[in-house]
């Protein structure tokens, strides 16, 4: 069985020799010394100067909102992971989506003026399948109507804009290291928090609010990351020049088999980290058509992303007709590290007969 993605195991014998040092010292939780490490570590990989472990991608985003005392209004895009809109909901926020750019997939910049109002706290983009979004243009929108800016980066491990992280962009960024991606703790997340006084304040709100041993500053929650899941990251940030190798191959021999197919326009400033490979079909028939073709043979792409988020039945939403278009006809395919290159061409062969047919 082949999916969409497949979980990364790093060397049994490193990470039980990290599992060896939780032993030692009985330090499991409360940021023992290996998400210590693992902060120090990532911080240097990923260029940035300030970063928050914790439990999941989700939590981080809602820790950015509280960071940043959100209220009222959120412009996000309709066009991502479901987690995007459900955190601000779930945090008493109200999305207000603008549609996507149909070729590059990510949040519109002109769409986005068109949305402010006495309401609107903040700009919530996501970086769709790790392609950066117009963050110069986005910034002078934040600055012009004195807006926050949190951008959902859980696809965005490591990719540069004009030669710096793109992390750097906004006032917080989050990450997702879910085991599904391309660089994970088995769950987890971070946040990339550009203003240096509001990171104690990060730590204390991902550990109940609590600021010292008597004392309780604020509203918190439990976010943190645990040492066993940091030392999966560990032991897998030894790794990832492997990763990004194996998947740069097997991105660019997609890329060679479907050059006359409609694929995701990558912007010109921003790296890529082969975190994810899609087609976008005609119509929605084709899509099913080609699912259908590869599920026989026991191969299973994913409908990123589908439905469109402005569909939810807890969402109260104008109708976005970029987003609802795109959702219908893309299709993520299988790729990760350990993909053969036999079945890449199984997948690329089946594909272009199902179209053919």
């Amino acid at each position: 069985m082949i999916n969409v993605t497949k979980t990364y195991m790093p060397s049994k014998e490193k990470y039980l020799s990290y599992v060896d040092k939780i032993y030692e010292n009985g330090w499991v939780t409360n940021n023992g010394p290996l998400v210590q490490e693992l902060e120090e570590k990532l911080a240097k990989y990923l260029n940035v100067k300030n970063i928050v472990l914790v439990a999941n991608g989700t939590i981080a985003l809602e820790i950015a909102y509280c960071l940043l005392k959100l209220s009222g209004e959120v412009i996000t895009t309709p066009f991502s992971f479901v987690a995007t809109t459900s955190s601000i909901v779930s945090n008493g926020l109200s999305p207000v989506f603008a549609d996507i750019d149909p070729q590059t997939l990510n949040i519109k910049p002109e769409n986005i003026e068109d949305k402010i109002n006495e309401k609107t706290s903040a700009i919530v983009p996501v970086h769709v399948f790790g392609n950066a979004c117009e963050v110069e243009e986005i910034d002078k929108i934040s600055k012009k109507h004195n807006l926050s800016v949190i951008y959902d980066a859980a696809h965005a491990f490591g990719v540069e804009y004009k030669g710096k992280s793109l992390l750097e962009y906004g006032n917080v960024s989050t990450l997702s290291f879910h085991a599904t991606k391309l660089f994970h703790t088995i769950e987890g997340g971070a946040l990339i928090i550009n203003d240096d006084e509001l990171v104690d304040e990060a730590r204390y709100l991902i550990n109940f609010g609590i600021d010292g041993p008597d004392s309780v500053k604020a509203l918190g929650t439990n976010a943190k990351m645990n040492e066993f899941e940091a030392a999966m990251g560990l032991s897998i940030l030894d790794d990832m020049p492997f990763i990004l190798n194996q998947r740069e191959k097997i991105f660019k021999r997609y890329i060679e088999a479907f050059k006359n197919f409609s694929l995701q326009k990558q912007h010109e400033s921003s790296s890529q980290n082969y975190s994810y490979f899609s087609l976008l079909f005609e119509d929605e028939e084709s899509v099913l058509k080609v699912q259908s073709a590869l599920n026989r043979e026991e191969i299973y792409p994913r409908r990123y992303f589908h439905p469109s988020l402005d569909t939810l039945p807890y969402i109260n939403s104008e109708v976005m007709p970029n987003s609802r278009d795109i959702s219908k006809r893309i299709l993520a395919l299988p790729i990760y590290a350990e993909l053969k290159e036999e079945d890449q061409n199984k997948i690329i062969q089946i594909i272009k007969e199902a179209v053919q047919k």
